[in-house]
């Protein structure tokens, strides 16, 4: 394939929880080594330690937002919003002065929509979940490809998902930003264990209470809470996860891909999201991996067995789920597309 210095490549960030832009992030570090830019496309300010040009949109979720779905076929386009038109001037603007080869949608089937409408090619992130509403369909149908952070041994995370478009997902494993470090079977003997309780950026329904009373309920444990909404948000975790016996944490694929990494056997607790993206992935995992698989929070009697049920499971087949190969498969994935698409000929 074909490497050009002058190549710009364009990733919209969702603005909801921290995986996508980590994500992007992990993508941009990956092109650099091939000469190539890219440019950040969000709501969200830029991150620290970005290298290369970030266009801040404007939001279009605020004041009153209405008849945001166009019967069904758009999931977030408000009528009469100014933030919705500004955002959408503003990505043409770029589409328009960049020229950019494709743009990494993660993720948005309105921006997918918008790129190739201006004769941009576009990549579609998928999350797991369902997946076929209209809005999904027209989506990923006009993407050139479409990528998906879980490996090919994983189960169906993605049901009812047309065959067409299954058949051109591909699945490059965990991301995490994070090296992966060695599997142990076993901690060792003779100390006291402890569990990292990691609850992430994008929302969960675990109270101060909830945490308090598993804690009070488990005294041979030592606790490590890691949230935003705790005060105890770190930007790197993976030292408190690689030095935990357990890690409970919700179905989120940053926070999976995290743990995946560290090499820890898990308590997974699916959270409410669109498309029942995390209970998707809660399936899946409760069958061969090393998790116990929770739809609800414990009740307190019951975090003791919990925590040793998951402490028992081998960490090893973590090493399928994130292999630490996935930043490149997902660049090989884009430069693949770029090259395809440029020696497209014409009609």
């Amino acid at each position: 394939m074909t490497r050009d210095e002058t190549a710009t490549i364009g990733y919209y960030v969702h603005h909801v929880g921290s995986g996508h832009r980590h994500r992007a992030g992990v993508l941009a570090a990956r092109l650099r080594r091939e000469g190539i830019a890219v440019t950040g496309l969000s709501s969200l300010p830029r991150p620290d330690g970005w290298v290369g040009d970030w266009v801040r949109l404007p939001p279009d979720d605020d004041g009153d937002p209405r008849d945001v779905t166009a019967d069904g076929h758009l999931h977030w386009a408000p009528l009469l919003h100014d933030g919705t038109r500004s955002r959408a001037a503003t990505l043409s603007a770029w589409l328009e002065s960049a020229r950019p080869d494709l743009v990494v949608v993660d993720v948005s089937v309105e921006v997918l929509l918008l790129t190739r409408l201006h004769g941009v090619p576009a990549i579609g992130v998928v999350l797991p979940g369902r997946r076929d509403d209209r809005a999904h369909l027209l989506g990923f149908g006009v993407a050139e490809a479409l990528v998906g952070f879980w490996p090919r041994t994983a189960g169906d995370m993605t049901p009812g998902l047309p065959d067409d478009l299954r058949d051109r997902l591909v699945p490059v494993g965990a991301l995490s930003r994070h090296p992966v470090r060695p599997a142990l079977r076993t901690r060792s003997h003779g100390r006291e264990r402890t569990v990292a309780l990691m609850l992430g950026s994008g929302g969960h329904d675990v109270s101060a209470d909830d945490v308090r009373l598993a804690r009070g309920a488990t005294p041979e444990w030592r606790w490590h809470v890691l949230g935003a909404d705790r005060g105890t948000w770190v930007d790197d975790p993976s030292a408190v996860l690689a030095g935990a016996d357990v890690v409970v944490t919700h179905a989120g694929q940053n926070a999976l891909a995290e743990t995946a990494a560290a090499r820890r056997p898990a308590v997974e607790l699916p959270q409410a999201r669109p498309h029942d993206e995390q209970r998707a992935t809660g399936e899946v995992l409760a069958h061969g991996w090393p998790a116990v698989v929770r739809t609800a929070w414990p009740e307190a009697g019951e975090w003791s067995d919990v925590l040793d049920r998951a402490a028992a499971l081998d960490p090893r087949p973590w090493t399928q789920w994130c292999d630490g190969w996935a930043a490149d498969r997902f660049a090989d994935v884009v430069l693949a597309t770029r090259d395809r698409v440029s020696a497209r000929p014409a009609p």
